[in-house]
């Protein structure tokens, strides 16, 4: 079988081992990038297509007859149109687990830098603020304990909930927002309430949910209204989840106090953002690496070997849109 990882180098690959997901296929190929035009020749006679973010559409699998599996080196599985490889009898399956402490630490690391206004303060030492103070310290901009606020967490997966436990350990109160998925979760350290009530009472609100129709503009401006004026809003799992301009307008206005994105609508930025323009003390944007620590990408690629070492065995892991026959 042959297989083509299309774009290996969004994994960094010079620090990992590849070993194991070469000697699952006869012959494997690295692309670092795959255009748009350059989709059809680096799938050419491919049986199995690993790809992180390269879109396959409707059209491109219809086109290549060989294709047999994807693996999609990722969680979210909006890159692959999933009906279409279920028409075409491809099978799609994802990544999963690989980077929860990853995330969940990047989590955490926003969330604590906000409360205590890092990046302000950073600012005004590099500024000489500290320097020229009458006093021993600086207090401005106040500080937020975490300890005894309220945390709450849209998609209460593996990194959500990850994140809600960590958060507790530090004293700080956890809700998610209830979904039909989890209608009848009885966890008590995590209960679940309705998106209005975990808007106007958490004080730090933190989303992991996937990029659907449904999550894409969940939070709007309507939403960031609705949010306490001190409250601050985490984002690392889709761009698109949250309204950009809306958050760009909110935190220009003061109706929310901060905000740390790892994602943005459109990755690489190349046509600009409205947030990347906003100069804002609590505002921080970091580039869609909060998965990406050497050990997650190394579970990432290990693990893809174990699905395609399941499906020549005629199984199915991690397959998201066909049953196993």
């Amino acid at each position: 079988m042959k297989g083509v990882i299309l774009d290996s180098g969004s994994l960094h690959p010079a620090d990992l081992s590849w070993t194991k997901l070469e000697a699952t296929v006869s012959e494997l190929q690295h692309f670092q990038q795959t255009t748009t035009d350059q989709l059809d020749q680096h799938l050419a006679g491919a049986d199995i297509a690993l790809s992180n973010k390269v879109v396959l559409d409707a059209a491109t699998l219809s086109r290549h007859k060989n294709l047999k599996l994807i693996v999609v080196l990722a969680t979210g599985t909006n890159n692959i149109d999933l009906e279409a490889a279920a028409r075409l009898g491809i099978r799609v399956c994802n990544n999963v687990g690989y980077s929860t402490h990853s995330l969940v630490e990047h989590g955490l690391a926003l969330m604590l830098a906000l409360a205590r206004k890092l990046p302000a303060y950073q600012h005004a030492v590099r500024q000489g603020a500290w320097q020229r103070s009458e006093q021993f310290c600086l207090l401005e901009p106040p500080i937020q304990q975490l300890a005894g606020s309220q945390l709450g967490i849209i998609g209460a997966g593996a990194s959500g909930s990850g994140l809600a436990g960590v958060a507790r350990a530090m004293g700080m109160n956890t809700v998610a927002l209830e979904s039909s998925r989890n209608a009848g979760d009885k966890e008590a350290d995590l209960p679940r309430v309705s998106m209005a009530e975990l808007l106007s009472s958490s004080d730090v609100i933190s989303v992991h949910c996937p990029l659907t129709a449904k999550t894409r503009g969940l939070i709007g401006q309507a939403e960031l209204r609705a949010m306490k004026t001190s409250a601050l809003l985490i984002n690392t799992a889709r761009g698109g989840i949250v309204d950009e301009q809306a958050l760009c307008d909110a935190l220009r206005k003061g109706e929310i106090a901060g905000a740390a994105l790892d994602v943005l609508s459109e990755e690489p930025p190349v046509n600009g953002n409205p947030l990347l323009d906003l100069y804002h003390p609590n505002l921080i944007i970091t580039p869609h690496n909060a998965w990406g620590s050497q050990r997650a990408r190394q579970a990432l690629i290990d693990q893809s070997a174990d699905i395609i070492e399941a499906f020549q065995r005629g199984k199915l892991k991690n397959c998201v849109n066909l049953s196993e026959e």
